[in-house]
């Protein structure tokens, strides 16, 4: 067994797939829309493989209520490995310089990764893994 795919509602379906796409290299596959939910969806694939991710958008779904600064039960955060600690740190860097807010800087955790963590346009916390 494998995870296949791991599923985000968002609000601005657009920004979300340019966002990925921009920074790490995924690619969309066209896009799906069912016109009488107002449901429309994209998948993400990554160059290494492994599992996907589902950017989806409907008219309706509140927003979170968690404070995206505390953790909380349920699913947290996704890793991205970009292949080295020099990736991290240059990755990390363009995440800054371009504005998203940096909110675990890189280091060596006692779990034996090499990380940072950020968040993407819609306060999803990403870690960036060697």
């Amino acid at each position: 067994m494998r995870i296949e795919h791991l599923a985000l509602w968002v609000r601005d379906l657009e920004a979300m797939r340019t966002f990925y796409e921009t920074y790490f290299q995924a690619t969309a596959n066209e896009k799906y829309t069912n016109h009488s939910k107002g449901f429309s969806s994209y998948f993400l694939s990554f160059p290494e493989g492994g599992p996907r991710l589902e950017l989806m958008q409907m008219p309706g779904i509140p927003d979170t209520m968690n404070d995206v600064l505390a953790q909380f039960t349920g699913l947290v955060h996704f890793a991205v490995s970009v292949g080295g600690e020099a990736a991290v740190d240059a990755l990390t860097e363009r995440f800054r310089t371009d504005g998203f807010p940096v909110v675990g800087e890189p280091r060596h955790t006692g779990d034996g990764y090499y990380e940072s963590v950020i968040f993407d346009p819609e306060q999803n916390r990403v870690e960036i893994t060697a």
